[in-house]
């Protein structure tokens, strides 16, 4: 039996309505699962960067909401002085979308990072243990080659040297730029300088390789085959940590501002 067109037409559509009905639905009974899992995704990486959770180690929500609970406090702080807020609600606070507000944003000068826009207001995350400061862990973004890549970098309680970074979300490309997932390729930075005498970021990811930070504490090695990545990394790192970013947040930490 054959079927006119406009049968086949109206059919169709009925298809498409019904399936659109049902992906619809599910992405809005999905979406609260979602999030949750976008929230203990980076809460893994804060704690993997804080050292408080190995590369790759399988651990429950529970014990990575414990682990979060007891030893990081997210503090919410005013970028242009560096003042940590009172009475913000730093566990709600997303510092990307208030980044794409208006109303709580502005826009960036011209940087090499190619940031565009920053938020008003930022979030850090104090590494706490026995009631004193370890580390700060301040987030990072920027341009690589294909994307922006967005992560996390901790800064010691020194408040000079590099206890860790790792990345989060970023469009790179597998085996070049990607290499800035590689477990190895995060832990050359660890013990590294990211401030020079002067209080300057100065951290670079060099063309090739760098000396240990013994000798060569202001380089990391590049990655192979990615050098517009690499150098992407070395900006976005040093325009969080500069006076445009979170450098008027860490100058009160060095002058003994609160915790």
């Amino acid at each position: 039996m054959q079927h006119s067109t406009s049968y086949i037409l109206l059919f169709a559509a009925a298809v498409c309505a019904v399936c659109s009905v049902f992906v619809s639905g599910a992405s809005v009974l999905l979406e609260e699962r979602q999030q949750a899992n976008v929230e203990l995704d980076r809460q893994k990486k804060v704690l993997v960067v804080a050292g408080l959770m190995e590369e790759g180690e399988s651990l429950s929500r529970v014990e990575v909401a414990k682990r979060f609970e007891t030893n990081i406090v997210p503090v919410i702080v005013d970028l242009e002085t560096g003042v940590v807020l009172e009475g913000v609600d730093a566990s709600s606070f997303d510092q990307r979308k208030a980044a794409k507000d208006p109303e709580a944003s502005h826009p960036a000068p011209t940087n090499a990072a190619k940031v565009q826009r920053l938020p008003n207001q930022g979030q850090v995350f104090q590494v706490v243990t026995d009631g004193r400061l370890q580390s700060i862990i301040i987030p990072i973004s920027g341009a690589g080659l294909w994307s922006t890549l967005y992560g996390y970098i901790a800064i010691d309680a020194d408040l000079e040297t590099i206890d860790g970074i790792t990345f989060y979300e970023h469009g790179e490309t597998p085996g070049l730029g990607g290499e800035v997932d590689n477990p190895r390729w995060k832990a050359l930075w660890k013990g590294r300088k990211a401030f020079d005498k002067r209080g300057k970021p100065v951290i670079a990811v060099k063309k090739g390789m760098a000396g240990p930070p013994e000798t060569d504490p202001y380089n990391v090695d590049g990655l192979s085959g990615a050098t517009i990545t690499s150098r992407g990394v070395g900006n976005l790192v040093r325009f969080w940590l500069g006076q445009d970013g979170f450098g008027p947040y860490l100058d009160t930490q060095r002058a003994g501002g609160s915790t």
